[in-house]
């Protein structure tokens, strides 16, 4: 009976160093996923999802830096350290950073006298740029925007425009 068990053990363990060997060959040999570029890509970016590069969020904008279907100069948020991080993964070179459609930085301002504190604009806000407390005024700051644009859907009030800095 002990000897069927050790079998039984023996078996099973010779399977299992089997498959690992096997995997650990197919890892080696088979190319990487098509995926992990683009996950590094996005690693790389600031995650602001701020749309300010012509795409949805990071994640597209990364899987079309992969795909070499973006050049890698397209992120506001990111600045130049982001560009030249990106074109060192890559084995590009660094590029300026692309200028805005339109010139100047655009940031949110919210009208204070219009503002009834929901919390909505704090909530969508990527970066934290918005500080205020429940039904207490709301304010941006400025510093910390990257215009995303997205504070302003969200406001039941419509006391959010966004507006030209030098």
């Amino acid at each position: 009976m002990l000897s069927g068990v050790w079998i039984a053990v023996l078996t099973l363990t010779l399977i299992a160093l089997a498959a690992g060997l096997l995997l650990s060959l197919a890892a080696r040999r088979l190319p990487p996923g098509a995926g992990s570029l683009a996950e590094e890509v996005n690693k790389l970016l600031p995650q602001t999802q701020c749309a300010q590069c012509g795409y949805p969020g990071c994640r597209p904008y990364a899987q079309a830096i992969a795909e070499n279907q973006a050049p890698i100069n397209l992120c506001p948020p990111g600045g130049e350290e982001t560009v030249r991080r990106l074109a060192d993964l890559l084995g590009r070179e660094a590029v300026a950073l692309a200028e805005p459609a339109a010139p100047g930085r655009r940031v949110a301002l919210i009208d204070e006298s219009l503002c009834i504190g929901c919390t909505h604009c704090r909530a969508a806000c990527p970066v934290d740029a918005i500080v205020g407390a429940q039904h207490k005024m709301h304010t941006v700051v400025s510093s910390e925007c990257t215009g995303c644009e997205l504070c302003i859907a969200p406001c039941p009030v419509d006391c959010i425009s966004l507006s030209q800095v030098a």
